[in-house]
């Protein structure tokens, strides 16, 4: 993983084990003490809403003042002392210091393990064997969690450094293998690359800025970080500075090799004037740092490539057809952007790594209308001057994905599933119809998916900040299109929030993004008012208290849009014998009422789903509070010690309840966490003081690793004194494990 250097001091706050360790880093601009002293704060008070563990510390990544005062700090996170792939966050502040809102691809607190059944020897021997080419190096495997997926689980990276099967391209495998069981997670090549064939020198006669020495100029360029541009010589080592006596450059064909270079060099110039002057970020690397060039490589190489730190160009077949089209250098130089703005980049993988290619291909194209030259205008096909398939066509067109026959246009469940390449068309379609609309446009006609309205275009302007807000301010790096275990790690609701910062919330640019994303099947749960409407929300959402006792919480009204109706409040899914009141029981909108919520003594332990409704005369809006019961002193319990469980056999762990003399609840809560590979092995069961058994999970999960799990039990007929067991059998050979931890609560 490509990380940012630390620049600055250290500040650390602890807070029941938590640290927060903040640093200002390259990857932007420092910032103010002020700002990351804020951030630690709200990050240490609010420590929940970014699914934090006792056992987490997490660290800044990088910060940013934005132009309202506010401010934008990210954080990496480390589990038990590992780093977690997944586990980076962001906290927002107002311009008071005060915390506004957080990003987080954790769908709960990490629990697991850290200690791995499969060697570092053996990683480092199965990622060998998963890689295509000739191996020059293997690296140590590191042990780190992965949470892409939004939950925790034991892993091991190892790099695989050598040359791909074409033996031109540089390949730096990254191998993550279960840290458990050692089956293969996944791989991704830290080596982006593009193919094409060339057939021209696209750039034309353009202006480049140079370096003098003497009575020499050299492609180095003062003006953009001192970036250079150097001739491979059709090798894969050496680099040479391009010299000349008279700073006249090549001759706009290949017979020439300085043309290929005023390409590059050109097309790195411009894609660092676009991220300045259009985004305020200072080049790609967000430090003011060049971009070096490397033209010429390799023998009839047709692929272009970013490496994390440089360009590097082929020359196409027959070494005739170099490949330094515009929108091939921004489309790559913006992989270097999305890897120094989001913490290694978005993962490489499914719908995040579609999401990291549309983020190019975005930028890619904008770049190429930023430059606005004859030779090569501005448009919304990828690659169309290196004509990959040597046809004429596009590599990929934004307007319309599927026209290249394999990327998706709308949304699907299939598309997680997808190369990241053909994934990306998600996003790619739904920017061109935010910037451009559906229908017949002047680059292409863009079709809807399904029966969606058609959407008109908000311009190439608007939408290129809301996509570079919702990356800067907004992703994390699993962040996906849909994500149906937390729903806010989703690009539409990243860019709905970019759009509402920018431009206001409910305004034109607003819906224009929500109907957009709706044109490719991508739906969300925001929603805009019309008419006279109102929101509302409980605070707190939820309140855990003894059985018997009552408690409060404000319901507050605001006007959203319209004339303030009057409100009349109701409460449903209220449990037997919970009272609710509320006072007052109607308000104008805008107006709050406290709602107080009296539990009998009879109340079984649990948590109970309660909605608060408000109704007016033109719409009606509900809210979730949630009614937590705790158990009795002596009615609850954990038993943290590990039990083995080998292949065929039943085990135990137990918890006394001496002296509990509550009924106990119809809802009584078993959590309980399993080491275990492949739990489809598994039949785990609650067994009462009298041998009464409860089957919590019958041989179900399949190959799915742990169980980590809270069940609902109906024990409301047993006598709770007594010796409580959780029973685990394991009905099958070859995968094992281990109780690692149980609680009940009755």
């Amino acid at each position: 993983m490509r990380k940012a250097l630390a620049l600055t001091g250290i500040t650390l706050l602890v807070s029941g084990g938590l640290a927060v360790s903040a640093t200002s880093v390259s990857a932007a601009p420092p910032s103010t003490p002020s700002l990351l002293t804020a951030a630690d704060t709200a990050l240490k008070d609010n420590v929940k809403a970014v699914k934090g563990s006792a056992l987490d510390r997490f660290t800044a990544y990088s910060s940013k003042k934005l132009d309202n005062g506010s401010g934008v700090v990210r954080y990496e996170r480390t589990y038990r002392g590992l780093r977690v792939d997944g586990g980076d966050l962001i906290i927002r502040v107002g311009k008071d210091g005060a915390y506004t809102g957080s990003s987080n691809g954790l769908k709960a607190p990490l629990s697991l393990e850290v200690t791995p059944k499969v060697t570092a020897a053996k990683a480092k021997s199965l990622a060998s064997g998963a890689f295509s080419g000739k191996i020059t190096a293997t690296g140590t495997p590191e042990l780190f969690v992965d949470a892409n997926s939004g939950s925790g689980r034991l892993a091991w990276e190892t790099v695989v450094t050598g040359w791909a099967k074409d033996g031109q391209t540089p390949s730096k495998l990254h191998v993550i293998t279960d840290a458990l069981t050692g089956a293969a997670i996944g791989s991704y090549d830290e080596i982006e690359t593009i193919a094409g064939e060339g057939s021209s020198i696209y750039s034309g006669t353009v202006g480049v800025d140079t370096t003098l020495s003497g009575s020499t100029y050299s492609l180095i360029d003062p003006s953009h970080g001192n970036g250079r541009t150097c001739d491979m010589n059709n090798g894969s080592s050496t680099c040479t500075t391009f010299t000349d006596a008279d700073n006249v450059w090549g001759t706009g064909t290949n017979a020439s090799r300085q043309s290929a270079a005023i390409d590059a060099h050109f097309g790195a110039a411009k894609t660092f004037d676009y991220f300045l002057n259009v985004h305020g970020r200072n080049g790609i690397f967000g430090t003011g740092a060049g971009v070096p060039s490397r033209v010429h490589y390799g023998n009839a190489y047709v692929n272009a490539f970013w490496d994390g730190a440089q360009m590097t160009y082929g020359d196409g077949t027959g070494n005739a057809n170099p490949l330094v089209a515009l929108d091939v250098a921004g489309h790559e130089m913006s992989h270097g952007v999305t890897e120094n703005v989001v913490p290694g980049g978005l993962t490489y993988s499914g719908e995040s790594g579609g999401l990291n290619e549309a983020t190019s291909d975005i930028f890619g194209s904008m770049v190429e209308f930023y430059a606005d030259t004859t030779a090569d205008p501005g448009d919304y096909d990828i690659g169309e001057k290196i004509d990959i398939n040597g046809d004429g066509s596009p590599l990929r067109y934004m307007y319309n994905p599927t026209l290249d026959g394999s990327s998706h246009g709308c949304w699907s469940t299939s598309t997680n599933s997808v190369d990241v390449h053909y994934s990306s068309g998600v996003a790619n379609h739904f920017f061109f119809d935010l910037a451009e609309g559906t229908g017949q446009t002047a680059y292409g006609t863009s079709p809807v998916c399904g029966a969606a309205e058609p959407v008109t275009g908000i311009g190439r302007d608007k939408a290129e900040k809301i996509w570079f807000r919702a990356l800067d301010t907004y992703f994390v790096s699993n962040t996906k299109y849909v994500n149906t275990t937390t729903p806010s790690n989703t690009a539409r609701a990243y860019s709905l929030a970019a759009a509402a910062d920018l431009y206001g919330e409910c305004g034109t640019e607003y819906k224009a993004v929500q109907a957009a994303w709706t044109a490719v099947n991508v739906a969300g749960s925001d929603y805009c008012p019309v008419g006279n409407d109102f929101s509302v929300a409980a605070s707190p959402a939820s309140v855990a208290t003894d059985r018997g006792e009552t408690v409060t919480t404000t319901l507050a009204t605001t006007s959203t849009n319209g004339t303030a109706e009057t409100i009349d409040l109701t409460a449903s899914g209220v449990p037997a014998d919970v009272t609710v009141t509320f006072d007052p029981a109607s308000v104008t909108a805008g107006e709050s009422s406290t709602v107080t919520i009296v539990t009998p003594e009879s109340l079984g332990t649990g948590t109970y789903p309660i909605t608060f409704t408000g109704t007016s005369p033109s719409v009606s809006h509900s809210t979730s509070f949630t009614l937590g019961i705790n158990s009795p002193a002596g009615c609850s319990g954990t038993n943290a010690d590990d039990v083995a469980i080998p292949d065929n056999t039943t085990v135990t762990s137990d918890i006394s309840l001496a002296g509990c003399t509550i009924t106990p609840s119809s809802s009584s809560k078993v959590e309980v966490h399993i080491v275990h590979t492949y739990i489809g092995d598994l039949v785990v069961s609650l067994v009462a003081p009298d041998g009464s058994a409860y089957t919590l999970q019958s041989r179900t999960g399949g190959s799915t690793d742990n169980i980590d799990q809270t069940y609902s039990v109906n024990v409301s007929g047993e006598n709770p004194d007594g010796i409580w067991k959780l029973r685990v059998q394991d009905a099958a050979s070859i995968d094992t494990g281990y109780i690692n931890s149980w609680t009940l609560s009755l």
